[in-house]
């Protein structure tokens, strides 16, 4: 499990480079949306990142960062190595969204790009780092990167004190964010129903969830592209997520452009698919409110932003 008292060193270490980000009420729909996607970079990924190369010796940071991503985390972690003044490398799959190459890229990130999907990358990048005597930083396998993502959790606890009340949905792929929004309630004395939300194409943690294996599950594309990718087994997300989580839901590619136009169009948030998966299970039906929904992030490729702006209608 992941110490309180880690989550709380972490809120004090990365306050400096991060943004509380704004919880917003829709009292005609009865549910809350914390937007992660007015966090540093576009995501919640920046408090695990930082937290995680803050709290390495000097001789490691050094050695130079090396980490796969989908995007997100290689944005996080190349803010945290500009920061510290680390060098990073990011191996990322070739068919990631280029605007989130061209974000990293201008963080200062080496970029290698790996034919294939995430868990390809994930392969090449461990396998160079230990060749090249460089730091590993997991997106997610690393306590220090789960009390980071941690921090989101303190902040909902701050700023709903009804929220034991209410039900919870935050997106999971590996379950960094998961376990440490889990972990974070559960030190801060809250229960409530906490629900993990996935795209359909991209169901890993789903079924480690409720069958044990993720063998044979094809990788497939999603809007939710930072969702997509088998996890790293042994995780340390996985017992914490199994023993403090209620449940995992899939949502359809539909539901989450749909979501995605929702958020703009009655929220005015430009979001990604990967951060409407929660949005798109409550518009859905699929958790009935009091909810909250953690949106985790924002940085979508824009043409495809118009596009499903523009296919799924007026707001609902």
């Amino acid at each position: 499990m992941i110490p309180y008292e880690w989550i709380l060193q972490a809120a004090e270490r990365i306050a400096p480079h991060v943004r509380r980000t704004p919880l917003t009420h829709d009292a005609e729909r009865n549910w809350y949306l914390k937007w992660e996607n007015r966090q540093v970079t576009g995501s919640f990924k920046a408090r695990g990142a930082l937290n995680k190369v803050l709290s390495l010796q000097a001789w490691e940071r050094q050695a130079g960062l090396v980490a796969a991503s989908a995007g997100n985390h290689g944005q996080g972690l190349a803010l945290a190595g500009q920061i510290s003044g680390a060098p990073v490398e990011v191996f990322v799959s070739r068919t990631a969204p280029s605007v989130k190459l061209e974000a990293m890229r201008s963080l200062g990130a080496q970029l290698h790009l790996v034919d294939g999907g995430y868990a390809e990358a994930e392969a090449a990048g461990k396998a160079y780092a230990a060749a090249q005597g460089k730091t590993w930083v997991s997106p997610y396998n690393d306590g220090q990167i789960v009390a980071g993502q941690g921090t989101a959790g303190l902040e909902l606890a701050a700023d709903l004190p009804e929220l034991a009340s209410l039900a919870v949905l935050v997106p999971v792929s590996g379950g960094g964010l998961l376990a440490g929004v889990a972990s974070a309630l559960a030190g801060s004395g809250m229960r409530p129903r906490l629900i993990g939300v996935q795209a359909e194409r991209a169901p890993f943690m789903h079924h480690l969830f409720y069958h044990g294996s993720q063998e044979g599950l094809p990788d497939l594309d999603s809007l939710a592209d930072g969702l997509t990718g088998a996890i790293e087994e042994p995780s340390l997300t996985l017992p914490v997520i199994r023993r403090l989580v209620d449940d995992i839901i899939l949502v359809s590619e539909a539901d989450i452009g749909r979501a995605i136009a929702f958020a703009w169009q009655r929220y005015g948030e430009k979001i990604e698919g990967a951060g409407a998966v929660p949005l798109a299970a409550l518009l859905a039906g699929m958790v009935a409110p009091p909810a909250v929904a953690l949106v985790s992030g924002g940085n979508i490729q824009p043409q495809l932003w118009r596009q499903l702006v523009a296919t799924n209608g007026a707001a609902a």
